[in-house]
């Protein structure tokens, strides 16, 4: 009885294989015929037309030989130069916007779907050439930086070295693209042999506030001597955008607490799109600090006994690629350092002293030359007066006066004759 439950199982086992191989033989063998016997055609005038700075149009045609009927027909397109890229598409054209000093190659091919199976044709290649120009004569170190302004347009400033080989009467121009609008510079800065290094637009087409959008750079050349190659470059909008310095920043102490507030720096973001560093130094200690927040006000125990600085900046954040962070804000200051301020008291009050010392001096020494003038001393008086006999005497002599000396004395004393004109 046992034997015969085992054969059956094994007899029900090997139908259920063969129902398997059977139903595969059914379903797949005839797909799988019907792909084999469709063939596909790679794509046909395929073409790279520079429609742009820095922008490829890349178009392509079915093959007029490609069956259509019962299929989807789709385009797998690789760049290979200058950076790979791999996407699919249904249209029979493609914009790419690519750096083109260097050059550009791309190929593509037909992808064919029918009933959940893919089929490819072969690969169709086009690559554009480099343009001219000598070795090393193209620009080098560009950088550009975006800013926000009050005016609510973006300016732009973008600088770069002439190339080693350039000659020294090279001209360079500066070209910028935004999505569709393009624009020369027409404010340069120059180096001492008069080439452009640097150029600047107060206001340009770059939209604010918009998310990872591509700025192109083109600059290109002319000389009497070579053949100037272009240079391009792109930069993400927000990457290069100088944030602005965050607003009406306010310091306070609470208790034993120093409480920093602000509000976000001029922006078409809005405010949890920034992160902030918060610049503490201790004046006393020399301690410095940097702390980062990503609310609008910050809170520090310190001590009071000490005074502290506070700059605060701003820059990107969560909402786009970080930028350049701001400039720091203006220096605030905060707390009292009492030590240094008991000494600048003490001097205060020394030179009060000193200042009130010197001037009573100056008034009294005045006073007392006032006073002399006012009162002066009473001169001695000497009694003048004419002899009523001077037939009965000699010439008189001019002595001092007899009334002042003790007796005896007079007679040893010079006398000198006086004139007729003092009697």
């Amino acid at each position: 009885m046992v034997f015969l439950t085992d054969h059956l199982n094994i007899m029900a086992s090997m139908m259920r294989v063969c129902l398997i191989l059977l139903w595969i033989r059914i379903v797949v063998q005839p797909r799988t015929l019907q792909c084999k016997a469709v063939q596909v055609f790679p794509p046909v005038n395929f073409t790279l037309t520079v429609s742009a700075l820095a922008q490829v149009l890349l178009s392509w045609k079915l093959s007029p030989n490609q069956e259509q009927k019962n299929y989807t027909i789709r385009y797998d397109v690789k760049i290979l130069t200058p950076v790979f890229e791999e996407y699919d598409t249904m249209k029979t054209h493609s914009f790419q916007t690519a750096v083109l000093h260097n050059g550009f190659s791309a190929h593509v091919r037909t992808l064919l779907f029918h009933q959940g199976l893919q089929m490819t044709s072969d690969w169709v290649t086009a690559e554009l050439q480099p343009p001219p120009g000598a070795e090393n004569t193209a620009v080098t170190d560009l950088s550009c930086v975006t800013h926000f302004t009050i005016s609510s347009t973006v300016s732009l400033h973008c600088t770069w070295l002439p190339g080693k080989g350039a000659p020294e009467d090279t001209k360079y121009f500066l070209y910028y693209r935004y999505e569709t609008y393009m624009e020369e510079c027409q404010d340069y800065i120059k180096d001492k042999w008069n080439r452009n290094i640097e150029c600047r637009f107060s206001a340009t087409h770059i939209v604010p506030g918009e998310i990872d959008e591509l700025i192109v750079i083109h600059i290109n050349g002319s000389s009497k001597y070579a053949a100037i190659k272009p240079f391009q470059q792109l930069f993400n909008q927000n990457a290069i955008e100088k944030v602005n310095v965050p607003r009406n920043v306010t310091v306070f102490l609470e208790q034993n607490d120093l409480v920093a507030t602000w509000e976000k720096p001029l922006s078409t973001f809005p405010k949890g799109c920034f992160e902030y560093e918060f610049y503490l130094i201790n004046l006393k200690s020399g301690n410095k600090q940097v702390s980062k927040t990503y609310s609008h006000d910050f809170r520090l125990r310190i001590d009071v006994t000490c005074r502290y600085s506070i700059q605060i900046r701003a820059n990107h954040y969560m909402c786009a690629v970080n930028g350049f962070w701001s400039d720091w804000s203006e220096i605030l200051y905060i707390g009292e350092n009492k030590q240094e301020n008991l000494i600048v008291w003490s001097l205060a009050v020394l030179c009060v002293s000193t200042c009130c010392t010197v001037t009573l001096i100056a008034i009294a020494c005045k006073s007392q030359h006032m006073w002399s003038k006012l009162f002066p001393p009473i001169p001695t008086p000497r009694i003048k007066f004419r002899d009523p006999f001077p037939n009965h005497y000699e010439r008189a002599r001019s002595c001092p006066s007899e009334m002042w000396l003790e007796p005896g004395l007079a007679e040893g004393l010079p006398c000198s004759a006086l004139h007729d004109d003092v009697f």
